[in-house]
């Protein structure tokens, strides 16, 4: 890297004698005295002005920076003026994930992030920053699995930032950063008995979706979006291969969770529930986009419908059918007459899932098929949520063991 330091105060000419002398320039006494002048990897002059007295410093800047480019660690100043927010506000524009997926990740950064550290330029942030953000979230009045999903999409900006060479290194990564702390919570699973009950509380139309919920583990929109050629009866297999979702206030069809499409197997109260089903409420053509707001129109012929032979939208059929028949299965208290059901996020239509995870591992399948059934991303995922509720190995013993010796003493 060419590199040199220009005095602005004083310039070198020709003297009487023809020998160089130094005289003061115009600027002399006024603004910063030195510019530390180089050539950058583009080809083109970078500088940086310090003030008077300060001629070592600029020579050592000029060092740094001609070491940082033999480490490949350079990061040009204009990159690095670009704030947190106008760099993140680019990056979420060109990410080709799920368009669900970017609107969460939009919308915690602009409501999170940006009013914390979106004006910060990119080439200031230090570790020190960063751990201010993170305690600024734990004090926050948001759920600690909401905030570490805060952190972790400010640390995937700053990672893009450093590999479009607007940051050095990302800060997310020192030592004295941690993100913030996880709140233990053990899921509790419902018994059978509160499945059936708040399925009774259900219209009769809704009523097999609980079954297929706890019978098959299904997500909510895998639920609504379950058609009549993912149920296969000879077999006694579900096809999970859609899932109905909201995008901007649009319904449209898409692939489950994660691109996983998955086969679960279907016991036989779950397929009987479903053919009484589909003798009552025959299935209903509906036609959504596939994936985005303008994606390719697709066809299903779908299991659950509303009354008007619609999709289901989950806001409405949670706040009309789901916290009643909560309520009239004793789960939330009742409302006062004009008053809105109780919050019930623990019990939402996800507790089925956790239901159909309880009742495999108390049976003792392991936690890779469990994974698979669920359509997790690992097994890894799906023993860090439902350790707790496998059955330890001595307790599996003793029921082996009474089941071939019974469990009274031998006369």
């Amino acid at each position: 890297m060419a590199g040199h330091i220009q005095d602005r105060w004083y310039k070198t000419e020709t003297g009487p004698d023809g020998k160089p002398v130094k005289v003061k320039t115009e600027r002399y006494g006024t603004g910063m005295r030195y510019r530390a002048r180089y050539v950058g990897p583009d080809g083109t002059e970078k500088s940086k002005s310090f003030p008077d007295r300060q001629k070592r410093r600029a020579e050592e800047w000029l060092t740094e920076t001609a070491a940082d480019m033999s480490r490949g660690q350079y990061v040009d100043p204009k990159a690095a003026r670009i704030t947190f927010q106008q760099y993140a506000e680019r990056w979420i524009a060109g990410q080709t994930t799920d368009p669900s997926t970017r609107i969460l990740v939009e919308t915690r950064l602009r409501l999170h992030a940006f009013p914390r550290i979106g004006s910060r330029p990119l080439g200031s942030f230090r570790p020190v920053h960063i751990r201010e953000f993170v305690r600024d979230l734990e004090h926050a009045p948001i759920a600690a699995a909401y905030a570490r999903n805060i952190y972790a999409d400010a640390r995937a900006v700053l990672s893009a930032a450093v590999d479009d060479g607007h940051l050095a290194r990302n800060p997310c990564g020192a030592a004295s950063v941690r993100p913030p702390s996880p709140t233990p919570r053990r899921i509790v699973p419902w018994t059978p008995d509160r499945a059936i009950a708040v399925r009774g509380g259900l219209s009769p139309r809704y009523r097999s979706g609980v079954d297929v919920g706890a019978g098959c583990g299904l997500r909510q929109g895998e639920i609504f979006g379950l058609g009549e050629d993912a149920v296969d009866y000879e077999a006694r297999v579900v096809h999970v291969i859609r899932q109905v979702k909201l995008i901007k206030g649009v319904a449209v069809f898409a692939p489950p969770k994660g691109n996983r499409e998955r086969d679960v197997p279907m016991a036989q109260y779950v397929a009987g529930s479903l053919l009484d089903h589909t003798d009552q409420c025959k299935p209903v053509a509906v036609t959504l986009p596939w994936r985005t707001p303008d994606g390719p129109l697709v066809t299903v012929r779908l299991l659950f419908t509303n009354r008007a032979g619609g999709v289901v939208w989950r806001s409405n059929f949670n706040i009309q059918e789901w916290k009643p028949a909560l309520a009239a299965a004793g789960v939330i208290p009742m409302p006062e007459p004009g008053e809105p059901y109780a919050s019930a996020r623990e019990h939402g239509m996800h507790a089925l899932r956790h239901l159909y995870a309880s009742l495999l591992l108390d049976a003792g399948e392991s936690i890779k098929a469990v994974s698979e059934y669920l359509g997790h991303s690992d097994p890894a995922m799906t023993l860090r949520v439902y350790a707790h509720l496998m059955s330890s190995s001595k307790e599996r013993a003793r029921r082996a063991l009474d089941g071939v010796f019974g469990t009274a003493p031998p006369p």
